[in-house]
């Protein structure tokens, strides 16, 4: 019986979407235009993010940050997996370090453009994370951790965050850097540091949290 409702009920909403348009939702364009004003960027998102409501912005970076710790928390008391298995074969390879590129350079591309076209610091920080991931499925991990450790990322990482705090709390305080041209890759004050700081931080828990479970599960 539970079936033919849960069907019917499909039934009547494929035909709800079908028939029934959903309907325009009517933004006003003072809106946008006195976001981009106060904002001094063409990309009104990225000024509602890292302006209009950046007290929020501010806890999702924490939030991040505190789920990179519950990773590393929740894995800790788990064994290490004795053998890991990764892709070897040459095309695999070569696919995934070509994408790997790609993604990096969408990566950079959008955290430092963010406020001038559609794009942010989260967007950038997920594509580098992508990076990553795609270089981890076709290289030794013991060569990634080794790198995690030489450059200190983990440091970094947390400094990031620091920065990004202090730049957020100036700026809540009521100081804020010139605007600049609208339209010029430098301008729009804090936002396109804030951006990078983003990017950057996302790409480089994400690091932590892909090696953190390539040790414990695996890749494959």
């Amino acid at each position: 019986m539970m079936r033919w409702i849960y069907l019917a009920a499909s039934i009547a909403f494929l035909i709800k979407m079908l028939v029934i348009a959903n309907p325009t939702p009517i933004i006003p364009i003072a809106i946008v235009e006195a976001v981009v004003q106060d904002s001094g960027v063409p990309n009104a998102v990225s000024g509602i993010i890292f302006r209009n409501r950046l007290y929020d912005t501010i806890f999702e970076v924490t939030v991040f940050t505190i789920a990179i710790m519950g990773v590393q928390f929740l894995l800790a008391n788990e064994r290490p997996s004795q053998k890991i298995r990764q892709f070897t074969d040459h095309p695999s390879i070569v696919l995934a370090r070509l994408g790997a590129t790609i993604a990096a350079l969408v990566s950079i591309e959008l955290a430092i453009r963010g406020h001038l076209s559609p794009g942010g610091g989260f967007a950038a920080g997920v594509a580098g994370g992508t990076a990553i991931g795609l270089v981890a499925i076709t290289s030794p991990p013991e060569w990634l951790q080794s790198l995690y450790q030489r450059w200190q990322i983990a440091t970094w990482e947390k400094i990031s965050v620091v920065i990004f705090i202090v730049l957020a709390a100036i700026t809540l305080m009521g100081w804020e850097f010139p605007h600049g041209e609208l339209g010029a890759l430098v301008s729009g004050g804090v936002l396109p540091w804030l951006n990078v700081l983003v990017a950057f931080k996302v790409a480089l828990g994400s690091w932590a949290a892909i090696l953190l479970f390539i040790r414990y599960r695996g890749l494959l």
